[in-house]
């Protein structure tokens, strides 16, 4: 059974940081991309960071230059470090992986205040 458990998430106040973990369990292709979303209330889904089988990374207009997304093979866990945190980076963060992001954790709250 495939498991993506988040932590991380709490309250910071704005110009702050914090480090988001995904730990994935249960999957057993070696080659798979690991992303962050995240959702406000009253907004859409919206896509944060992605890390590629290939190593590649891509983020989101919002976040870039400040999130980093990263992985440790070993313990299969994907990080998100978000630092100068905003007021409208709060939002309920979820992770996803897979070879076409089809499981996703439960998500993690972070509020910026």
């Amino acid at each position: 059974q495939v498991q993506l458990v988040e932590s991380g998430g709490g309250s910071v106040q704005t110009g702050g940081s914090l480090t988001l973990s995904c730990a994935l369990s249960g999957y057993t292709s070696k080659t798979y991309c690991m992303g962050w979303f995240r959702q406000a209330p009253g907004r859409g889904r919206e896509g944060v960071a992605m890390l590629e089988g290939d190593g590649s990374t891509s983020y989101g207009d919002s976040v870039r230059g400040r999130f980093t997304i990263s992985r440790d093979n070993a313990k299969n866990t994907v990080y998100l470090q978000m630092n100068s945190l905003k007021s409208e980076d709060t939002a309920l963060y979820y992770c996803a992986a897979g070879s076409d992001l089809g499981y996703w954790g439960q998500g993690t709250q972070v509020t910026v205040s």
